[in-house]
């Protein structure tokens, strides 16, 4: 009898090992499927507005597909001034900006940044004057205006509107 008892209590301690191990295996199979899981969300590098889906609900896709446009919720414009009028601008001036879709909308801003190189440096195509035809021609300089106050929930933005800024300068 006491043999008896012995047998079944290694069959025991047997099948508690076997169910140890299936844990171990199901925790494992848990791991591989909250990897897999987090591999089917997309999260913004910041917040924004989604625009322009390219993709919808349900489709596979590769790695480094645009699934779609995130655009920033901060409003900036950028200027390309010429060159002579930045003689004494700098980041901090601040700017009246008006906006030719909406007329009576009048923004407020500051200079943020003023572009270390013209637009025609970082064209994909810059001009080569190798014909020896020396005229100067006046450049322009991107700068970038972040708008403080003024905007219209109700009056959007549109990415590429046209706006005249006009700059305080000291």
């Amino acid at each position: 009898m006491a043999e008896q008892v012995q047998l079944q209590i290694r069959q025991q301690e047997t099948n508690v090992e076997a169910r140890e191990r299936q844990v171990d295996q199901a925790k494992a199979q848990l791991e591989t499927a909250n990897l897999n899981l987090s591999y089917t969300e997309v999260r913004a590098p910041f917040d924004g507005v989604v625009t322009k889906r390219n993709v919808q609900p349900g489709t596979l896709v590769q790695a480094g597909t645009a699934l779609f446009s995130l655009v920033s919720p901060n409003v900036w414009v950028v200027a390309n001034f010429k060159e002579s009028q930045l003689e004494r601008m700098k980041p901090g001036d601040k700017v009246t900006v008006s906006v030719d879709a909406w007329p009576d909308m009048e923004l407020e801003g500051h200079v943020d940044s003023i572009q270390q190189g013209s637009g025609s440096r970082f064209s994909a195509f810059p001009a080569e004057n190798a014909t020896g035809n020396f005229v100067k021609i006046v450049q322009r300089v991107p700068v970038k205006i972040v708008i403080d106050k003024g905007l219209d929930p109700n009056k959007p933005l549109p990415l590429g509107l046209s706006v005249a800024p006009k700059v305080t300068v000291e």
